[in-house]
This record gives structure tokens, C-alpha cells and sequence, in this order.
């Protein structure tokens, strides 16, 4: 009885992107170091300006006619695309829900402020809602003020898709989109970094203000004693 004929798999060896003396066209398109457009030039002649300037020739489109190379260091090539991999694979088109409501204490609000930077670093979409609920639905301006203020508050990291609105009599929606990375704000998480648990003490200083406050009443009360 024969044994059971397993296929092989062979992966290819062709390399994902073949450079200097693995290009086999004749002629190639050119991208220089600093992203210039230096036309199309012979493989030898491509390969003497890639060498002059201690860089590889990499072909980045075989299929182009003719391929298309650019000048650049390998090593730094390979990082920018892993770099780029990653990217992409970040969570996109995630949505976050957070709920206001007009009577919101302000300490409440800027936890949920700061909860929608976070989403908004994150490449999250934030919809925001406020409720009205009973006697609040006579004064819905408060409501606009509110959701104005926090969109406002949110400008650095993401913009409004459109102007807050009514759905129906109680819920007032606005969704905001994360701006381009180029163009957002750092995400205050990175600019605290390790020292954020060393930055509560100093947030606590206005509490050590008040023995000097008590210092003062407190050389008062002799003058008082004293008039009485």
C-alpha cells in the first residue's frame, strides 16, 4: 500500500523588494533620497548615484513600466514599513459614546473631557450625548452651552462633523472625528509619562496654602484677646 502523498508548500525566495544588483530591469524610474523625481536613467547609472551616496537602490514598483527605484538606506527603509504596518493595524473606525447632561458638575464634566482626548488619541470617534430630562427641556440653551464648551475644549484633538443636534425632544448628539496625527495635539498621557503620580503632589500645593492662611488667623487672635 503506498503511503499518502502530502503536498509541499515551498515559499518563494524572491525577495519582497529587490535592491542593487538583484534589480533586473534595464532601465528604472528614480526616486532620490529626499523624495525628488530624478526621471528615468539606465540600472548602472542609477546604481553609481545610489553608491555615491552610500545608499541602496530599491525597486518599489516591479510591475510599473519601467520599475520604479528609490535611493535610500536600507535598514531605515525596512523600519519605515514596519513602522507603517503598524499604523494600519491600529483600531480605525471605533466608535466611543460618552453622556452629559445639562446639570453636569464641572469636576464630572472635565473627567469626561478628558476621557474623550483619550479616545480621540486613541483614532476613536467620540458621539457625545446630553439628555434633557424633565424641567431642562424648557432651557435646552444650557444644553447647547454645555456641548459648545466641550467641543470647544476638544478642538485640539478632534473636530465637530457637524454643529450639535436635537434628535427628537431630550437628546442633543454631536460626533467628533480625531484630527490627522500631524495636526493633533500630544496626548497629554505621553507628556505626563512616568511622572504622573509625581505631578498629585503638586496639585495639592493650594491645600498646603491654608496653614499659612491659619498662621495669620492665628497671630489675630492675641489682638483679639488682647481687645477683649
Amino acid at each position: 500500500m503506498s503511503s499518502p502523498f502530502f503536498a509541499r508548500s515551498f515559499r518563494s525566495r524572491e525577495p519582497l523588494h529587490r535592491r542593487n544588483g538583484k534589480i533586473r530591469a534595464r532601465e528604472v524610474r528614480v526616486i532620490g533620497d529626499t523624495k525628488e523625481q530624478l526621471g528615468v536613467m539606465s540600472l548602472n547609472d542609477a546604481l553609481a548615484l545610489a553608491r555615491s551616496k552610500n545608499l541602496d537602490l530599491i525597486e518599489i514598483a516591479a510591475n510599473a513600466v519601467p520599475p520604479v527605484c528609490r535611493i535610500v538606506d536600507y535598514g531605515k527603509f525596512l523600519y519605515d514599513e514596519s513602522k507603517r504596518s503598524q499604523d494600519s493595524k491600529r483600531p480605525t473606525g471605533k466608535l466611543k459614546e460618552i453622556q452629559i447632561s445639562p446639570a453636569i458638575d464641572p469636576h464630572d464634566l472635565a473627567t469626561k473631557r478628558d476621557h474623550a482626548v483619550q479616545f480621540l488619541c486613541d483614532d476613536m470617534k467620540v458621539r457625545i450625548k446630553l439628555r434633557f430630562r424633565g424641567r431642562q427641556k424648557a432651557h435646552k440653551e444650557i444644553g447647547f452651552q454645555v456641548m459648545n464648551q466641550l467641543v470647544r475644549d476638544l478642538a485640539l484633538y478632534g473636530q465637530a462633523d457637524s454643529p450639535p443636534k436635537l434628535l427628537g425632544d431630550r437628546d442633543l448628539n454631536v460626533l467628533v472625528s480625531p484630527l490627522p496625527r500631524n495636526k493633533r495635539a500630544k496626548n497629554p498621557r505621553e507628556l505626563r509619562g512616568p511622572e504622573s503620580g509625581a505631578s498629585e503632589p503638586v496639585a495639592s500645593e493650594p491645600v498646603a496654602s491654608e496653614p499659612v492662611a491659619s498662621e495669620s488667623s492665628h497671630s489675630e487672635m492675641p489682638a483679639d484677646s488682647v481687645a477683649s
